[in-house]
């Protein structure tokens, strides 16, 4: 069975929440039955089904927010958070 897409929001949305300095928050969870991004207010929420191992959720919530904002992976870089749910993403956009 083919999995289902993300349930991604407009990336002008996510776009929005970037600051000036080009970092973007989000607050993650791994592990989840369904992967998406969502927008609570001046939040990104953002679901992976990889586990918190060796860095897998991690790459997956990089991969998930560059596709949401239609960018190449390597244009995001991890800044904070590396074994956190709080994790500070910089974007080149």
């Amino acid at each position: 069975m083919a999995r289902p897409k993300a349930d991604l929001p407009p990336a002008d949305a996510i776009r929005a929440l970037i600051d000036t300095e080009g970092r973007l928050a989000v607050r993650v969870t791994p592990g989840a039955r369904s992967e998406g991004i969502e927008i609570d207010g001046t939040r990104v929420l953002v679901k992976v089904r990889a586990k918190p191992e060796d860095g897998k959720a991690t790459e997956a919530v990089i991969a998930l927010v560059a596709q949401g904002l239609g960018v190449a992976a390597s244009r995001l870089r991890l800044l904070r958070g590396a074994t956190s749910r709080e994790k500070l993403l910089s974007v080149e956009v």
